[in-house]
């Protein structure tokens, strides 16, 4: 029978994160204090523990004791360490805008601030690894978030009804915006957009948020979405997002890729996240965090970019969602009392996998509701049998 480890996870308490999620689904009280992430996996800024008999050990540690025993033949050739990142995240209010660099930018990024001795854990540093961060995110609540840039024609639309009662300042200060939109190329007309808001005066900035606030009544979501941002941020010309970004929201189970490159932001809800082994992130409003906008411009990919929403058929058992890259796969597995057989495409990698409902047995050990564990490659042992009322989302390493 192929071993499992159950696994001890790290919390976030990042500011934006909810009190509630978190706690509630791993069946422990809260003082009030905002749970944003669980991290399971190996990276450096919060290793999963092992549960062992002779006490606890951190993955990446554990996994380096037999790479190719424990992550399979293939993936400890290719990457040597586990190559993806699952999290539940956990989100009371907006995070940042931001986007997330392709591997060639995070590696020179990596390098550059390397080289100037930049502390790891500096608030300024951009780049805290050198691996790139495509990620899926799957929600387990209604989840709602901004993603990918509108057309240039979209968002002449939306600015002539959020500009039908602005002020004098603010129709004078999105006019070049408007005139960068009529620009014939759409890459070339979002890049210049985009640097044109960036670089607002102060005055625009404030006439901007005192104009969002001001307007009594809902027009449409992105208008609710602008006075929550404009609150929380005044003066942040990042505020109108919602009219440049598609606004979207996901039910529970249904998810969307996201890769590099693609400016977003996650607004409320809870879901389950999966990206390639990496912590770099490069944001541009809607934060107290550092923003460092020419190095944002230089990672974006400015080609309008709507979000593909995927969802599992009705009365699944076992279902994978589409993840175009090397490093992680998720799927999501429902028990509804009988006996089940962990793919077998999972017995040549290494898997992590985490119960959100329910309880499983697997092969007579039981995972209940928040416990995760980490699934060795089994290589030609037989496969793990599932048994309970569950529902368990594994990421792992595609074949």
């Amino acid at each position: 029978m192929a071993n499992f480890y159950k696994l001890r996870n790290q919390i976030k308490h990042y500011d934006w994160g909810s009190p509630d999620f978190i706690p509630r689904l791993m069946g422990f009280a809260n003082n009030g204090e905002p749970c944003a992430e669980l991290w399971m996996g190996s990276h450096a800024g919060s290793p999963s523990l092992v549960s062992l008999p002779s006490g606890e050990m951190s993955l990446g540690e554990f996994i380096a004791r037999d790479p190719r025993r424990y992550l399979g033949e293939k993936t400890a050739e290719r990457y040597g360490v586990l190559p993806f990142l699952l999290k539940l995240i956990a989100a009371e209010k907006p995070l940042s805008i931001q986007v997330h660099p392709n591997l060639t930018q995070a590696r020179k990024g990596f390098e550059r601030e390397n080289k100037i001795a930049l502390a790891h854990d500096a608030p300024h540093r951009n780049y805290r690894d050198s691996n790139h961060k495509p990620e899926i995110i799957c929600a387990l609540t209604p989840f709602t978030g901004m993603c990918g840039f509108r057309s240039p024609d979209e968002i002449r639309r939306l600015f002539a009804l959020f500009l039908d009662s602005a002020s004098a300042p603010v129709r004078e200060g999105f006019a070049p915006l408007l005139q960068s939109l009529e620009t014939p190329n759409p890459i070339t007309a979002l890049r210049n957009f985009l640097e044109i808001l960036f670089n607002f005066s102060p005055a625009v900035k404030n006439a901007l948020t005192e104009f969002i606030l001001s307007v009594n009544g809902a027009k449409n979501c992105e208008w609710e979405l602008m006075r929550n941002f404009a609150r929380l941020y005044p003066g942040d010309p990042a505020v109108i997002a919602p009219l440049y970004l598609n606004v979207f929201r996901l039910e529970p189970g249904e998810a969307f890729f996201l890769k590099a490159g693609v400016l977003h932001a996650y607004i409320q809800g809870f879901g389950v996240e999966l990206m390639a082994n990496s912590d770099n992130v490069l944001r541009g409003g809607l934060t107290s965090k550092h923003i460092d906008i020419p190095e944002l411009m230089k990672a974006l990919d400015f080609n309008p970019l709507k979000p593909q929403i995927n969802k599992p058929e009705t009365n699944f058992s076992c279902f994978t969602y589409p993840a175009p890259c090397e490093e992680f796969s998720l799927t999501v597995m429902r028990g509804t009392g009988g006996v089940v057989s962990l793919p077998e495409a999972f017995a040549q990698s290494a898997s992590i996998g985490i119960v959100t409902e329910g309880e499983v047995s697997v092969s007579g050990t039981v995972l209940k509701q928040g416990e995760s564990a980490f699934f060795p490659a089994a290589g030609d042992t037989p496969p793990l049998i599932l048994q309970g009322h569950f529902t368990l989302y594994i990421a792992s390493v595609p074949q």
